[in-house]
């Protein structure tokens, strides 16, 4: 095996067409979020000399638990943090955790936070100092409830569910990175611009977005502060509001 990494912090894995997995590195340890996919994830540790602990789980998608098996295969002991309420569609939990619970990972206090919506038991994971050596910046996995720009489809929750989900996450600190699971970024945008073509916050990070994309380098993590400046559905006043962004997004073909 290589030798174990030293670097600690997070790290965006690129995967499918547009999926993000995220790994925390804490020295040679390491933990994933998730893993849509198993061989890629398992190249990605394996080539640092880490050490998989365990496998956070948002919510029951195949795009999200799909690689956790394969994971388990070669990390046995890893634990799997999944919501209690989603036992039935995540059964290899070893972790079933509820909302406000606390836990300890790596040395760090990680917070349960209940954001269903997009599905009928999708949790968050907040993790207050965050997890760089190099940055206090506190940290959010969000999963498919905010993404940077947009919101996830509503297919098992109402307007109402996710905009409380989104005035939730939106309370934490504005300089918390939002670790979402899907790089949707610059359609999202595009979306918005078009809604309120005279909003220079949105045109502006469009086009920072799109440079970026041109690149090949992913737009990811985002931050609350941004999200506030940039995301209509999180900016939405009301779930009436929310329905209606999120009914017309749902329609648009770019």
């Amino acid at each position: 095996m290589a030798m174990a990494s030293t670097i600690d912090g997070i790290y965006p894995v690129a995967v499918l067409s547009d999926n993000i997995v995220w790994v925390w590195v804490h020295g040679n340890q390491a933990i994933v979020i998730d893993p849509a996919v198993s061989e890629p994830i398992i190249d990605w540790l394996y080539t640092r000399g880490l050490q998989l602990v365990a496998v956070l789980q948002t919510h029951h998608h195949s795009d999200h638990i799909g690689g956790t098996p394969g994971l388990l295969q070669r990390w046995s002991s890893a634990e799997v943090v999944a919501a209690a309420d989603d036992l039935e569609r995540i059964p290899f939990q070893t972790l079933s955790v509820h909302d406000g619970d606390a836990i300890e990972l790596l040395g760090r206090p990680v917070r349960v936070m209940d954001v269903h919506a997009h599905t009928r038991a999708h949790i968050a994971y907040w993790l207050p100092e965050g997890a760089s050596s190099t940055s206090r910046t506190s940290a959010l996995f969000c999963g498919d409830t905010m993404f940077s720009g947009g919101c996830g489809r509503l297919f098992e929750g109402t307007p109402a569910d996710m905009h409380r989900a989104l005035q939730r996450l939106g309370s934490l600190p504005p300089d918390t990175l939002v670790c979402c699971a899907h790089e949707y970024t610059e359609g999202n945008l595009r979306w918005a611009a078009q809604q309120v073509p005279n909003d220079a916050l949105i045109t502006n990070r469009l086009q920072e977005v799109q440079a970026k994309r041109r690149s090949g380098s992913l737009t990811l993590p985002s931050s609350i502060a941004e999200e506030w400046r940039s995301n209509l559905f999180l900016r939405a006043t009301s779930a009436e509001q929310l329905g209606r962004l999120r009914q017309h997004k749902d329609k648009w073909r770019g």
